[in-house]
């Protein structure tokens, strides 16, 4: 397959599933023999993060929809090479459709993250239907919801999942790790990946606490926008409940966290695709509680490989979680069950794979 250059677009300045995503699949073709840029704003965090990753990232003023960062995009692609652009956020695929028409003509992939409807509007379709020659969603519902509420050609919109290693992403050693972490030995451990938005659910988590069993313990890994209302609600529990509670925050590395817990749950109620964290924690074999909200049901299937409870119910959530602590029989079927479903169907190298062939697709489609 022909070498490609290509460049992706992020105007988010956040941190979470999306941009370790742009990351991860950039790094995995850039190895294939690629070539790989990330353009983005200058106080984003994936621009921080890029160098870790060894993937080449630049700044340009696209973080909002102005004329300074269209200019910018503009004449970085007529000075640079790209085969094809991949957008990914609202602001920077805008920026991206005009730039690539204004200026230098170049196919665009948009990849679509998250499950927010999108506008019915003829701004949102040109957009969508002009504006990008291929759609990429994150989750099989993600597409059907552009196909069948927004009317958008279903030839031209694949679902490509995102795709983790997982011969990395297994279970461990737990007692080591709760060692190595400081995290009680002796505990029931519950644990939450995800950046600390009010969608991820953390509230109802929380909410759960005190209906939960007293040698249950919780551990939130993340941090984000939320971090203070929840610190809040943590303040307003019980003495007995809130010592139960760790505020972990950002860390580099989710995986030792995650083999040093006992269960998982991602209450999520919007925005969802299939969350990077719950398949890296079905990969370590732990049991899920988890919400049917986006496309978390092509990977969480209830009684198979987790349990699933309505969004923004704390009593349900409370329920599913004692029974997984109370029957480790079960929690060991629905662990084995969800590893063994995530490495047939979320794989790294499918991801690529899949991901090499549109962008070459497309890419030829435009020299043809």
């Amino acid at each position: 397959m022909k070498p490609l250059a290509i460049v992706h677009t992020e105007s988010s300045l956040g941190w979470g599933g999306q941009e370790i995503r742009i990351l991860a699949e950039s790094q995995g073709l850039a190895r294939r023999g690629h070539r790989l840029t990330v353009l983005c704003a200058p106080q984003s965090r994936i621009l921080a993060e890029a160098p870790r990753w060894e993937v080449p990232a630049f700044a340009l003023p696209i973080g909002s929809k102005r004329p300074a960062g269209l200019r910018a995009l503009i004449d970085w692609l007529r000075g640079n090479a790209c085969d094809v652009l991949s957008s990914h956020s609202s602001t920077d695929s805008w920026l991206a459709a005009f730039a690539t028409r204004i200026g230098r003509r170049v196919p665009i992939v948009r990849t679509r993250h998250i499950s927010a409807p999108v506008p019915r509007n003829p701004f949102s379709r040109w957009l969508y239907e002009r504006g990008a020659e291929r759609i990429v969603t994150t989750g099989d519902a993600l597409r059907r919801e552009l196909v069948e509420r927004n009317g958008f050609t279903a030839q031209r919109i694949e679902s490509v999942p995102t795709g983790i290693d997982a011969g990395r992403f297994r279970p461990g050693d737990r007692v080591g790790q709760r060692s190595a972490l400081g995290l009680p030995a002796e505990a029931t451990l519950l644990g939450i990946v995800a950046t600390l938005r009010s969608w991820k659910g953390h509230e109802y988590l929380l909410k759960a606490m005190p209906s939960l069993p007293k040698n249950l313990h919780l551990v939130i890994v993340g941090d984000g926008p939320m971090r203070d209302v929840l610190q809040g609600i943590i303040e307003q529990l019980d003495l007995r409940v809130r010592v139960r509670v760790r505020m972990a925050g950002d860390q580099r590395d989710v995986l030792p966290w995650l083999q040093a817990f006992d269960l998982f749950a991602l209450p999520s109620y919007a925005n969802e695709g299939v969350p990077q964290a719950l398949v890296q924690a079905m990969l370590c074999g732990l049991p899920c509680v988890t919400t049917p909200v986006g496309s978390i049901g092509e990977l969480a299937r209830d009684e198979v490989t987790a349990l699933i409870v309505p969004p923004r119910d704390a009593e349900a959530l409370a329920a599913a979680i004692s029974r997984l602590a109370a029957d480790p029989a079960l929690g060991s079927e629905l662990g084995l069950a969800a590893r063994r479903h995530c490495v047939e169907n979320y794989s790294y190298e499918r991801m690529l794979d899949r991901m090499e062939a549109i962008y070459h697709d497309v890419a030829m489609a435009a020299h043809s």
